[in-house]
């Protein structure tokens, strides 16, 4: 094993709390009596509904798409009927366009069955994965086709494949890795080709040395005098996963300010990304299926489950034994980057990686106070940005004014406020001020 990886500046070690589920293995849960499914599973433009009111469709059809602009289809997980094409709770929107459809339990699962995709060309495997609205599972729901062709000018040589999975309790990446290694060395070895390169490098913490090993033996097995698929043992530090910071880390390359990865011959994508990939491609099989870690000291069972995307929270919890009357908060995302929410009627969307139902003991909940100047969050924030002067410039109500402390290239960690001990919600500041500043 080489020495473990890490990138150069900031970083902080929250509690890792994926003890109560990295054993699990990944249970199939059964579809709801009903899903609604959120139209804007995707950054850009939402999907345009392909279906009416009282329409009947089957497993894998397209309910919804984008015409023009960033986007991916929208794929029915069950065989059942449109109820309602209406509104729907959203983590971050209150309220957000769906479509719910009444599931048909006497209908047959749809099947897909392996064939061979070597003799495909780059632009076909493109269309394959587009057509099945793969977006960026790790992150914040990129179009995968979108990302898998770079600008024409950009020299990609290497493609990296995040399997930090460093935000707490998460472990669906974990699972993932252990139970499908192989189809995720075959998801990369399908971006390779669409991309026209020859090298992978898979970075995984140093916490999963059982998902390392199972990686390794794939990539290995799957590695040709063609293709180089190798895995990286990388340092348990948080935002290890970060794509700027994963760059750092793999390659030692640094993408600059405002710039994406193309910019520096590279392509990040999820390890769980590479099999929606796998599936897309060798399966015909859309991506309309969800691995979630349940867990924390809330809920009844901890789970790593694969549902239905457009499963209400509240189906999860019932599938689970319900909840515990210790619970505190219910946040979908890992403790550090997701959202609280206050309904279970919120349904899981393509980019939900974890819903927690966490305690009074596993929250801090003290309120904030001024201020201290420590400059701790200078020491923490990965990117080298001014978190406490965001945070001062906003409460000031000079917004406008915080571009010139980087508020831009911040993706919203949360290092620097997990960190502040004047509990200053600097992630809230950072967020206010991106709505409000302009360039």
């Amino acid at each position: 094993m080489h020495s473990l990886l890490t990138f150069p500046k900031g970083g902080v070690h929250p509690p890792e709390s994926k003890a109560h589920t990295a054993s699990l293995a990944i249970e199939r849960m059964p579809a709801p009596d009903e899903l609604e499914i959120i139209l804007g599973q995707h950054i850009g433009s939402p999907c345009s509904p392909m279906v009416k009111k009282r329409d009947v469709v089957t497993e894998g059809a397209v309910i919804g798409d984008v015409a023009k602009g960033l986007g991916a289809p929208l794929h029915s997980p069950v065989a059942g009927t449109v109820k309602d094409i209406g509104l729907s709770a959203h983590p971050l929107r209150g309220k957000a366009p769906s479509i719910t459809i009444t599931v048909d339990h006497a209908a047959a699962p749809a099947s897909y069955q392996p064939h061979p995709w070597q003799g495909l060309s780059a632009a076909d495997l493109l269309a394959k994965v587009r057509d099945a609205g793969v977006v960026g599972i790790g992150g914040a729901g990129f179009p995968t086709h979108v990302k898998l062709k770079p600008p024409v000018d950009a020299k990609i040589d290497t493609l990296l494949l995040n399997g930090a999975e460093c935000e707490p309790y998460i472990t669906a990446d974990h699972r993932q890795m252990l139970e499908h290694p192989g189809e995720i060395i075959e998801g990369a070895k399908i971006i390779l080709k669409i991309l026209g390169i020859h090298t992978c490098r898979i970075g995984i913490e140093n916490n999963k040395p059982d998902a390392i090993l199972a990686m390794t033996d794939a990539a290995q097995a799957g590695s040709t005098a063609d293709d180089s698929l190798s895995v990286r043992g990388l340092q348990v530090k948080y935002p290890q996963g970060s794509e700027k910071q994963l760059i750092q880390a793999l390659v030692g390359r640094k993408v600059p300010s405002m710039a994406l990865p193309s910019a520096v011959g590279v392509v990040v994508q999820n390890v769980s990304t590479a099999l929606a990939i796998y599936e897309a491609v060798a399966l015909n099989k859309p991506l309309c299926g969800k691995v979630i870690t349940i867990s924390g000291g809330g809920v009844a069972r901890p789970a790593n489950l694969l549902v239905k995307v457009g499963t209400r929270i509240g189906d999860i919890v019932r599938r689970l034994g319900g909840v515990k009357p210790e619970l505190a908060k219910i946040v979908m995302g890992g403790p550090m980057m997701g959202f609280a929410v206050s309904s279970l009627d919120v349904p899981v969307t393509k980019t939900t990686s974890s819903v927690l139902f966490l305690t009074a003991e596993e929250i801090d909940s003290r309120p904030h106070s001024q201020c201290i100047r420590c400059g701790w969050c200078l020491d923490a924030c990965p990117m080298g940005l001014e978190p406490k002067e965001i945070g001062l410039y906003v409460e000031a109500n000079r917004a406008g004014d915080t571009a010139q402390f980087g508020v831009f290239d911040c993706f919203e960690c949360g290092s620097c406020a997990y960190v502040c001990p004047a509990k200053r919600p600097l992630v809230q500041f950072v967020r206010l001020a991106k709505m409000k500043a302009k360039r």
